[in-house]
C-alpha cells in the first residue's frame, strides 16, 4: 500500500524554502491586489464580481512556476480572453449547458494550442462563462472585459513587479551563452555533445506539449553534460595551473596605458584591483575595441555627445568607464573542470583567482586550461 501512495507522488524536485516562501507571500499580495482592485473597478454594482475562482489557478502559475511556457504574459491574456469568448459563445448558441461546456472546453484548449497561449485557468473560465449562472449569463460578452481581461491584467501586473523584485525574471528568459566572434561558429558550450538542431529534431518527433521552456530544457541538458565532463576530469585545480606574475591595472589608470600594457606584454586582459589588492573589475582587448573610441580628438561639448551618442569613450579616460564590473572569479581551489563550465557558459576567456578575501593571487586562461588538460591527458 505505502509502495502504490509513493508511485502516485509527482517526481519532482523539492524547492528551497526561500523560493517556496516567496511563491506563497507573491501569490498571496497578487490575489489580494487584484481583488482590491477589481473591488474599485467596479464600485458598488453587485452585478459584477471583483474577482473570479480561476485567477487563484492562474496564480498558482505566475507565483509557484513562473519559468513555465503556460505561465507566461501572452500565455494569461490570450489564453483567458480566448476562453471566455469561446465560453459566452457556446452559452448563447447551445442550449443544453453540459453540452456548451464540453464544446467550451475542446474548442478553447484547441484555439489556445493553435495561437500559443495555453493556460490551464482558462479551461475554468471557460466552464464559468457557461456554468456560472445568471449573473455571469447576464454579462454576455462583457463578462470578457470584466472580470476576466480586467483580473488577467491586474494579476499580470502584480506578477511581472512582484517576480523581478523578488529574484526571477518574468517574463521568463534563458541568458544564453554568448557567441563570441560573430561568426558562424557556435558558442563554445554548444560545441560539446548534442547541437541545437538535434533537440528541435527530438522535440518535434516526440510531439507532445512540455511543461518547460525549450530553451530551459535546452540549458539543463548542457549544464548536466558539463558536470557529467567534470565528475570525469580528476582533481586538478585552478592553483596548479593559474598565472601567478600577473599584470594589473587599477579603476584610475588610463585608456592609453591599459592599452600599452596589453601590447608589451602581449596579453588581452587585465584585472581591475584597488589599493587593497581586491579584484574589483577586468578589462579585455574587446572592451578596449568595442568601447572606445581611439579616432577621437579633444573637443568641447558636441565632442562629448558625440561619444555619449555612439555608446563610446575617449582613449584619454579611464579604465573604471569600460571594465566589467563585478569580474567572474574563481579560487585556487576550485576544480578546473568548473572553471572551464564557467568559461563554457558565460563565453569568458580569462578568470582572475581571488583568496576567500577577493584578493588577487593569479589568473587562469582558456590557453591555461588547455594545457593542463594536454597534461592529464599523458598521464592517463
Amino acid at each position: 500500500m505505502l509502495f502504490m501512495l509513493r508511485r502516485m507522488l509527482p517526481d519532482t524536485q523539492l524547492v528551497s524554502k526561500r523560493e517556496r516562501l516567496r511563491a506563497s507571500l507573491g501569490a498571496l499580495l497578487g490575489i489580494l491586489i487584484t481583488g482590491l482592485v477589481g473591488s474599485l473597478a467596479i464600485g458598488l454594482d453587485p452585478a459584477l464580481p471583483a474577482l473570479i475562482a480561476p485567477m487563484g489557478a492562474s496564480a498558482v502559475l505566475l507565483f509557484a512556476v513562473p519559468a513555465s511556457p503556460l505561465a507566461q504574459p501572452w500565455s494569461i491574456l490570450g489564453g483567458n480572453t480566448v476562453a471566455a469568448i469561446v465560453g459566452v459563445s457556446a452559452t448563447l448558441l447551445v442550449p443544453d449547458p453540459f453540452v456548451a461546456a464540453a464544446l467550451a472546453i475542446g474548442i478553447a484548449i484547441g484555439l489556445m494550442m493553435t495561437l500559443r497561449c495555453l493556460h490551464p485557468p482558462s479551461g475554468a473560465i471557460a466552464l464559468t462563462a457557461v456554468l456560472g449562472g445568471p449573473a455571469i449569463h447576464d454579462l454576455g460578452y462583457a463578462f470578457v472585459i470584466w472580470p476576466v481581461l480586467g483580473n488577467s491584467l491586474a494579476l499580470l501586473a502584480l506578477a511581472l513587479m512582484l517576480n523581478n523584485v523578488t529574484g526571477r525574471r518574468y517574463p521568463h528568459r534563458v541568458k544564453l551563452a554568448p557567441v563570441d566572434h560573430r561568426t558562424e561558429d557556435p558558442a563554445p558550450i554548444q560545441r560539446i555533445g548534442f547541437s541545437s538542431e538535434d533537440l528541435d529534431q527530438v522535440l518535434k518527433e516526440y510531439d507532445e506539449f512540455l511543461d518547460i521552456d525549450r530553451d530551459d530544457l535546452e540549458a539543463i541538458l548542457r549544464r548536466t553534460e558539463l558536470r557529467s565532463y567534470r565528475r570525469r576530469a580528476g582533481d586538478l585545480d585552478c592553483n596548479s595551473f593559474m598565472s601567478r606574475d600577473v599584470i594589473t591595472v587599477s579603476p584610475v589608470t588610463s585608456l592609453r596605458k591599459a592599452h600599452q600594457l596589453m601590447r608589451s606584454h602581449h596579453i588581452k586582459a587585465l584585472p581591475v584591483i584597488n589599493h587593497k589588492k581586491e579584484v574589483v573589475g577586468i578589462v579585455t582587448q574587446t572592451d578596449l575595441f568595442d568601447k572606445v573610441n581611439w579616432a577621437d580628438r579633444p573637443g568641447g561639448f558636441v565632442a562629448r555627445v558625440r561619444l555619449a551618442i555612439s555608446g563610446t569613450v575617449a582613449p584619454r579616460g579611464l579604465v573604471s568607464r569600460i571594465m566589467t564590473s563585478p569580474a567572474k572569479t574563481v579560487r585556487p581551489e576550485t576544480p578546473l573542470a568548473q572553471a572551464i563550465i564557467m568559461f563554457a557558459e558565460n563565453g569568458l576567456h580569462y578568470l582572475p583567482v581571488v583568496t576567500e578575501e577577493n584578493t588577487l593571487t593569479g589568473i587562469l586562461s582558456q590557453s591555461d586550461v588547455l594545457v593542463a588538460m594536454l597534461a592529464d591527458a599523458s598521464e592517463a
